[in-house]
């Protein structure tokens, strides 16, 4: 069985890749030219040149492929080109979905996001089934990643596509090379440079968890279903308390409203924008995903597919330490 899988260069497609030469399966990952492929050293597996935007590479990489891990997603919580968000991360994935059916793929794990699921009031962990529309997405990321599930959601029920959904909520942990939003906040906090923090919360969970939960969905979900692959509820002065008895440092203790936060928000963003340096460390639309705690439960999946997480000190010493060893300098 050769199994392809998209965004192995990247943080969760790697670990996903590791899990699956673990099970020894034949692996083959698709890679953009010329992109960092030190996640891949290592590690026994096919490289197939190629783009997500490129049909025709994507269909010199489907060809011999009996089952497909889409995983490379364009993870921005800020870009001064939104289009690029909506282009990779719906109409690519709908296009690659299309090309997997008609090379004969028989089983497709599409990698969502807790992004793309409702909040409950009152922070309570929500659920597969907590209600969510469109209007409650905030940002361009949450928008395309919401629309693209809608989008698969409907080549599972109109054309019969044999596509299982997972979505993790915060992965950390090792390789997380880019960094992702949240490695670059584990940098900094372990680095001394988060004096102080909003009150929000996120669920955190060990990249290798939820690589694990994409084999266990593969093997046990049912198609057409959605499975929360998610760790433990944590506020964020906890998070940054966890990081700074990792690393020897004083926890923060200033809790800072959110209002006079924003006019430094739209500064850096066009800072950003001026010079053209990526995404700011404090952005608008982060301001306003921090008023909703992100408690999510993995109940689902635990009692459908067997999955477990481990505790999330764990997976932030794993980070911390993958950062120090990787020369980020935490």
């Amino acid at each position: 069985m050769t199994t392809l899988i998209t965004g192995a260069t990247g943080f969760v497609g790697s670990a996903v890749l590791r899990a699956a030469v673990q099970r020894g399966v034949d692996a083959r990952v698709l890679a953009r030219p010329g992109s960092d492929r030190r996640n891949l050293n290592e590690v026994n597996c096919e490289i197939a040149e190629g783009d997500l935007n490129d049909t025709r590479s994507i269909c010199a990489a489907l060809q011999g492929c009996s089952s497909l891990f889409h995983v490379a997603a364009d993870y921005r919580l800020w870009t001064p080109d939104p289009a690029e968000l909506y282009r990779t991360n719906i109409d690519a994935t709908v296009d690659l979905f299309r090309a997997a059916a008609k090379a004969g793929v028989e089983r497709i794990v599409y990698t969502s996001s807790v992004a793309t699921l409702g909040n409950n009031k009152g922070g309570t962990p929500a659920d597969e089934d907590t209600p969510v529309g469109l209007f409650d997405m905030v940002g361009h990321y949450k928008r395309s990643k919401f629309l693209a599930e809608e989008a698969v959601t409907a080549l599972i029920c109109d054309e019969g596509l044999p596509i299982v959904i997972v979505n993790p909520s915060t992965p950390v942990g090792p390789r997380d090379i880019k960094p992702t939003p949240t490695g670059r906040m584990i940098v900094e906090a372990a680095s001394g440079r988060m004096p102080a923090y909003v009150d929000t919360g996120l669920n955190i969970v060990h990249v290798d968890d939820v690589a694990e939960g994409h084999w266990l969905a593969f093997e046990k979900g049912k198609t057409g279903e959605r499975y929360i692959l998610g760790g433990e509820d944590l506020l964020l002065r906890d998070i940054l308390a966890e990081i700074a008895q990792i690393v020897g440092r004083k926890p923060p203790k200033i809790s800072l409203p959110r209002a006079p936060l924003f006019p430094l928000a739209y500064v850096t963003e066009f800072i950003a924008r001026v010079r053209g340096s990526g995404e700011p460390m404090l952005t608008v639309n982060s301001l306003r995903m921090s008023r909703k705690r992100m408690f999510f439960s993995s109940g689902k999946a635990r009692s459908e597919l067997g999955y477990s997480a481990r505790p999330a000190v764990q997976a932030l010493q794993d980070a911390i330490a993958w950062f120090r060893d990787d020369n980020y300098n935490p």
